[in-house]
């Protein structure tokens, strides 16, 4: 399916949030996600269906000042 992520289209097989951070080479990493523009708690990853067209953020927190 073709979705968004960060801007820039993806082909994925990923049927689920959580899937697609591991087919990212993200799934161990500490991020904050979004699913069409909502946020998605680390908890219920898993349980958020992707569809085709479905825009997604992955945001890694930064430090600095």
């Amino acid at each position: 399916m073709k979705i968004i992520v960060n801007g820039a289209p993806l082909e994925t097989d990923a049927s689920d949030l959580a899937a697609l951070l591991l087919e990212l080479g993200k799934g161990d990493a500490k991020v904050a996600t979004s699913l069409n523009e909502v946020f998605v708690p680390k908890t219920i990853r898993a349980d958020q269906a992707l569809s085709d067209g479905d825009r997604v953020e992955i945001v890694a927190p930064r430090q600095g000042g």
